[in-house]
């Protein structure tokens, strides 16, 4: 207890997390008293909604797939664009930035991405598919970095925040072990200094309860990549806020809530608004808990016509709410953002209900 009490106060002792300057015009996130501000102002700030208020919060959506291929030749053809039959990651990218000025328009704030992206057929128990922008020894590969460049630069232009994710399970097992892991972690953290990107928070893993092949992945030790993040980012003079997440409906474990700098919640599996509020409140009573903002960046329920939902219970609670959505079966190309290939747009019937909630929580008139 000793020595977790003794991260939780130097960790606390940073007031305001990646508030350090960056370059002139570049968009910024930090955290302050459980608040998420952009360039340095709290997130719709002094806004109500519904009776409740939103300052502070980070409405976001599951975007994860912005920067997918496929280096299987076996399963690439999968991916196929309907419209010429053949997979293009180029073709990918550059229609997902020309999409977010419209989701930004709407209020979207965040957006998470993840270099080893997610099921490309929305929910899969096997994926033989092989998509990471890690090699096996860790290393970074370049096409994935210089789409996600593209995209940070865009998110940067637009003021959205990018919570991008390290590690998918069924992908991690690509690299080869432990150290190649760290590798990756070290690699990935040292890009984005480097790159001077101020407007990246940091998820080490999709899901780490879930089928992960190695040990440091997993719920038991992910807080020591955690740490490693924000000591390796703190060291090269701009500390970096970090987090991992859980299957839905799952509450943290007290390692990662003492040291994480916000806290992320799956809603998928969760049955109804009222039991997504107790999954926040449950999470806020976790020995080690000291008022980190709490951000629900995946959830795949809508009911968006409906009075009570889970965006409106997530809102009510005081926490960040995550739209995850994807291709069901039978349904056309334009539905779901984590199917792919990907319709970026706006355009279907569920898509649709989401962002005029959201417009109307934010305020945001497109």
């Amino acid at each position: 207890m000793k020595a977790v009490r003794s991260i939780t106060v130097c960790l606390a002792a940073l007031a305001v997390l990646g508030a350090a300057p960056g370059r002139a015009g570049q968009t910024g996130v930090s955290i302050r008293d459980g608040a998420f501000l952009i360039n340095g102002e709290a997130t719709m700030k002094g806004r109500s909604w519904r009776g409740h208020p939103v300052e502070g919060l980070l409405p976001n959506a599951r975007m994860v797939q912005g920067i997918f291929d496929d280096m299987n030749p076996a399963t690439r053809g999968r991916w196929a664009y309907p419209d010429t039959g053949t997979w293009d990651p180029e073709r990918n990218t550059t229609e997902f930035i020309r999409a977010m000025a419209d989701w930004r328009r709407h209020g979207l704030l965040a957006f998470t991405l993840n270099l080893q992206g997610g099921s490309p057929q929305g929910y899969s128990k096997e994926q033989p598919w092989e998509n990471s922008a890690f090699d096996a020894e860790g290393g970074l590969r370049k096409p994935y970095l210089d789409r996600l460049e593209r995209v940070l630069d865009a998110a940067d232009e637009l003021g959205m925040v990018v919570i991008l994710g390290y590690f998918y399970f069924g992908q991690d097992e690509r690299l080869k072990d432990e150290a190649a892991v760290i590798r990756a972690v070290d690699g990935a953290t040292d890009w984005v200094i480097a790159k001077g990107y101020r407007h990246v928070l940091v998820e080490i893993n999709n899901e780490c309860n879930v089928r992960y092949d190695h040990a440091i992945l997993k719920p038991q030790r992910v807080d020591e990549l955690i740490k490693r993040v924000q000591e390796r980012s703190a060291r090269a003079g701009r500390r970096l806020a970090v987090s991992t997440s859980y299957g839905g409906g799952t509450v943290p474990g007290p390692n990662v809530v003492a040291c994480a700098d916000f806290l992320l919640l799956h809603g998928n599996g969760v049955a109804g608004p009222e039991a997504l509020r107790a999954l926040v409140k449950k999470t806020r009573e976790v020995e080690g808990y000291r008022g980190q903002p709490v951000v629900i960046n995946e959830d795949d329920h809508f009911d968006f016509e409906k009075d009570s939902n889970h965006f409106t219970a997530a809102t009510g609670a005081g926490a960040s709410w995550g739209y995850f959505d994807y291709r069901m079966k039978g349904e056309p190309f334009e539905e779901g953002y984590q199917s792919v290939p990907v319709d970026w747009s706006t355009g279907s019937e569920r898509k649709k209900g989401f962002f005029r909630l959201l417009s109307e929580m934010s305020g945001e008139t497109p």
